[in-house]
């Protein structure tokens, strides 16, 4: 005879959509922030005569379209995530909870190198493009 449970509660499901919903938010800012960090990069306010000028900015916008390429692969994984929260309410076995947690816990480790990784290219960016204007407003 097949035993079957409801280990999942309300609460947890609520705290696993709540992320969710909190990673999508996030996204959509980073997405912003992006447009705006492409702006500055392909702007003229910088020295041209600052040493490996174009070869830096060419860097980080390469760099940049690989996080734009995250980005779009995380909004997939989490609308896919969502989307099975909502048979959760029916799954009645240990194992079917057990696979779900196991698959949020995998996106949430994937979304908190990814936000790391982002935040890390964003303070190199903002720390090159900020030297290279102080240089500029100091020649002013």
């Amino acid at each position: 005879m097949k035993t079957t449970i409801k280990p999942t509660s309300e609460k947890q499901l609520k705290e696993i959509h709540l992320d969710a919903l909190e990673w999508k938010s996030s996204l959509y800012f980073i997405e912003g922030e992006i447009q705006f960090i492409n702006q500055l990069l392909n702007s003229y306010v910088f020295e041209p005569t600052t040493p490996n000028l174009f070869e830096r900015l060419q860097e980080y916008k390469e760099q940049l379209k690989k996080v734009e390429e995250q980005i779009e692969s995380l909004h997939k994984s989490i609308r896919k995530h969502e989307s099975q929260l909502g048979g959760m309410l029916e799954c009645d076995t240990i194992s079917c909870d057990h696979d779900y947690y196991q698959e949020h816990e995998s996106l949430k480790i994937t979304y908190s190198k990814f936000y790391k990784n982002f935040r890390e290219l964003k303070s190199k960016v903002f720390g090159y493009a900020g030297g290279i204007l102080k240089k500029k407003k100091e020649k002013s």
